[in-house]
């Protein structure tokens, strides 16, 4: 029937799409699935000392290379064979950037919450240290409009450093929120510098956590559990990439923990009920009572004193965990 036949069609679209990211990521990762391939990352690496020689020969078989590239994902590629081909919705970039060389069995994705002339100029810089899994990634997202965001941030920082430490902001803390009292008029006038860029930025942060949920829902880093780190707006992506998951089926089994620093979202617990859903293990909010330029940008909001990365989230749960980063946070 004609309904077979769009089928047939749609079924070898879809494989010659898959081996065409497959050979794609030839230069950017590792190649598991495609033909000897497969051993090398695993059983080259020990593989037969860990499981036995006839489990390491169970691997070499037919079903054991199917289950290799469902568990590693889509023809090895994974999520460096990931590259969004067309504007989806608002987002105008979207690419996962290896961090390491290595294969695991447990990958992290890193996201940085913002980039900035010199040494932050780049995606990869703020994890050059990370040693969370041999298998990391960053993702590179909206890099025009976060640079801009950056260098307002330099403007900001840098025009009025010594009129912070001049005027002391002057803050009242009270059961552990933060609350401005005055704002130097000096900084006011300023505002214009930083509010539009991290509008833009706060509206592309969400679309892209929503865009993130359903890239991990469908597995493109194979059956494989997945930890979250991320900064400022890079939590924030983390925090709608979790909020879209618990609203689709089957997003249990893949997030294994998050790590929110900074994270400008909403703090109540009741918002962050749902990341429990898709959160196999710890949810952990990094904040920073201190944290003036947070306060500053959620100045005008109705959640100015109810911010995740400037205070604890009272989330009754085992998993929930509230770091106090103020000593360590200039």
């Amino acid at each position: 029937s004609a309904e077979v036949s769009r089928k047939k069609k749609e079924r070898r679209r879809k494989l010659k799409r898959y081996l065409l990211i497959g050979l794609a990521s030839v230069g950017g990762g590792t190649v598991i699935g495609l033909t000897g391939g497969l051993a090398a990352p695993l059983v080259a690496a020990g593989a037969a000392t860990i499981i036995g020689s006839a489990g390491a020969a169970a691997l070499a078989s037919t079903a054991g290379v199917a289950v290799m590239a469902s568990l590693f994902g889509a023809a090895g590629a994974g999520l460096t064979g990931y590259k969004m081909k067309k504007r989806v919705g608002a987002i105008e970039e979207f690419e996962f950037l290896p961090l390491t060389e290595g294969k695991q069995l447990h990958i992290t994705i890193a996201i940085t919450g913002w980039l900035c002339a010199g040494k932050y100029g780049s995606f990869t810089a703020p994890w050059s240290s990370m040693l969370q899994s041999r298998e990391q990634y960053c993702l590179a997202w909206e890099s025009k409009y976060l640079m801009e965001l950056g260098s307002a941030l330099d403007s900001l920082l840098n025009g009025f450093v010594n009129m912070m430490a001049q005027e002391a902001l002057k803050f009242t803390v009270f059961s552990g929120i933060v609350t401005a009292l005055t704002w130097p008029t000096s900084l006011l006038t300023v505002a214009s510098v930083i509010d539009n860029p991290w509008g833009v930025c706060l509206h592309r942060s969400a679309e892209v956590g929503k865009h993130l949920a359903h890239i991990l829902l469908s597995r493109q880093q194979g059956k494989r559990p997945v930890t979250l780190i991320g900064f400022s707006l890079g939590a924030r992506v983390i925090y709608f990439c979790l909020q879209e998951m618990a609203q689709e089926k089957d997003s249990q089994g893949i997030i294994e923990d998050v790590v929110l620093l900074g994270a400008p979202v909403e703090g109540e617990a009741k918002h962050w009920k749902a990341l429990t859903k898709v959160v196999s293990g710890r949810i952990i909010n990094g904040y920073c009572r201190g944290d003036w330029l947070l306060s500053f940008v959620y100045r005008t909001s109705s959640v100015q004193l109810n911010v995740a990365g400037l205070q604890p989230v009272d989330l009754d749960d085992r998993r929930m965990v509230n770091m106090d980063l103020s000593s360590v946070v200039s």
